[in-house]
């Protein structure tokens, strides 16, 4: 026998994992390198969380201007007596108000109110549809935040300061967990009404993350992503012929100057090139059967909040990490019919509460609801009084108010039929279990799988999060 045949015969498994440690350790190193390289190709690609969160996915309804909380999920009965009666003055001096000077008229809502639910949860008729997905929701009544203005309060709740220039909580997620679908964005951007969030871009925005992260804003009409579209007389294979010739022009930058832009750069032209076929399919809603467009009131080929909700699932279905709708319209200071607390916003609500309730049902349906968190609010609460400017006008209207309104949240394992927090008989100001913006955000952080104090990012000689250096998990709210 071949002496070489001979020992290997003789060796055992120990002399093979003893001899062969460095082919091993080579082997583990590849490919540790090539998950490394891959990361640095695609920052995008899926990522680890701090520990297995209850939820994949969010998506977060934002009604811009702020709806009346006390009109539509916050009932006061010992106020609506008290209507047309003066506002006491401890709960005004030393305050200040975007529109109201003086002394105003307390005012209770003119709404017709019932418990719904199991629960007994209570809501106006300006919800009609959210009556039956009750059970579904959980109920912040006891929300507040520090800023009376939209754009800052905005800008408070999407990226944890009044300021711009920090990352949006969609950047943060996305940065901590990718995308599950390296054809789409990780963070999607839906507008309806036509008007852009108060904050602008800032809202959505990546700040000083690397510019990947940034909320891609898509349309429900027209091209779905502007300038995605090949100009004229460049067909495909020229388009991939110009983005390999630009690539190996950044990789050579790259590799001279170690710009990490340089890889988001590179990695940004690859989305956009395999988002020309992925894009155009997800946001195509005549895809859908007329049942589904017909529960969510949507219409293909036109702009809406219904759209934007069935678009939000279909973006979810297909792996999108966070979808972002901003719907505009919801200031309701009654300086016309349209801000109105009775007619104008029986009128916007007809626009909102039927796509949402059928997101809800439309997720569960195909059980995606578990594990995708939605969450609904604006960024401020209203007055409980009338609002200086329109106090002798027919139409009712409520002013900026920071110190208590409504948020709600659904699936994504938060509990469901659930109240939580109570303002005071008069609604101006929280008597029980406070949750101030951060601690959002520091709960839907949780519910993703992260610590919101390590999910950080160094800028600047220091390490900044999404809750600045505030916020404490709700855990009262969660399954």
């Amino acid at each position: 026998m071949d002496p070489r045949l001979e020992k290997i015969q003789l060796g055992t498994r120990r002399h093979f994992l003893k001899h062969s440690a460095a082919g091993l350790g080579g082997i583990a190193m590849n490919a540790l390198l090539a998950e490394n390289s891959q990361a640095a190709a695609n920052p995008l690609m899926p990522k680890q969380s701090h520990f297995k969160g209850k939820a994949k996915r969010v998506i977060y309804l934002h009604m811009t201007g702020s709806p009346p909380n006390l009109d539509m999920f916050d009932y006061k009965p010992e106020l609506i007596k008290r209507t047309d009666q003066d506002c006491p003055d401890e709960f005004l001096n030393g305050r200040e108000f975007a529109f109201t000077t003086g002394v105003p008229k307390l005012m209770g809502s003119p709404r017709e109110w019932k418990q719904v639910g199991k629960n007994g949860m209570w809501m106006s008729d300006a919800v009609p549809h959210f009556h039956g997905v009750a059970d579904d929701m959980c109920m912040v009544h006891s929300m507040y935040t520090d800023q009376f203005n939209h754009a800052p309060a905005e800008l408070l709740v999407y990226t944890g300061s009044p300021r711009s220039g920090r990352p949006s909580m969609g950047s943060w997620v996305t940065y901590g967990l990718g995308s599950e679908n390296e054809n789409l964005p990780g963070f999607v951007v839906l507008i309806s009404s036509g008007t852009q969030p108060n904050g602008g871009k800032n809202s959505f925005g990546s700040g000083f993350l690397p510019s990947v992260y940034q909320g891609v804003q898509c349309r429900s009409k027209g091209d779905p992503v502007l300038y995605s579209s090949d100009p004229a007389g460049m067909d495909r294979t020229m388009r991939r012929m110009s983005l390999d010739a630009l690539r190996d022009l950044n990789e050579m930058q790259s590799a001279e100057m170690g710009d990490p832009e340089t890889q988001t750069r590179i990695s940004q032209y690859e989305l956009a090139f395999r988002m020309q076929t992925a894009v155009p399919e997800v946001m195509d809603i005549s895809r859908e059967n007329p049942r589904t467009l017909e529960a969510y009131g949507a219409k293909p080929g036109e702009s809406s909040l219904a759209n934007n909700c069935l678009l939000a699932r279909r973006l979810v279905e297909q792996g999108v990490r966070f979808v972002q709708l901003f719907d505009w319209g919801w200031d309701y200071h009654g300086t016309n019919p349209g801000t109105g607390i009775t007619d104008g916003l029986t009128k916007k609500c007809a626009t909102m509460d039927k796509p949402i309730a059928a997101l809800i049902k439309d997720l569960k349906e195909r059980g995606l609801f578990e594990d995708t968190l939605i969450v609904w609010g604006g960024e401020f609460g209203r007055t409980p009084f009338r609002e200086g400017r329109t106090a002798k006008s027919k139409v009712l209207g409520r002013d900026h108010y920071p110190d208590c309104f409504t948020m709600w949240m659904a699936g994504g394992g938060v509990k469901g039929g659930y109240e939580y927090g109570q303002t005071d008989e008069l609604g101006f100001g929280v008597a029980e279990k406070g949750v101030h913006v951060h601690d959002l955000q520091a709960t839907i952080l949780h519910q993703l799988g992260f610590d919101h104090e390590q999910l950080v990012y160094r800028f600047q000689g220091r390490d900044y999060r999404l809750t600045d250096v505030h916020g404490h998990v709700v855990k009262d709210l969660l399954v």
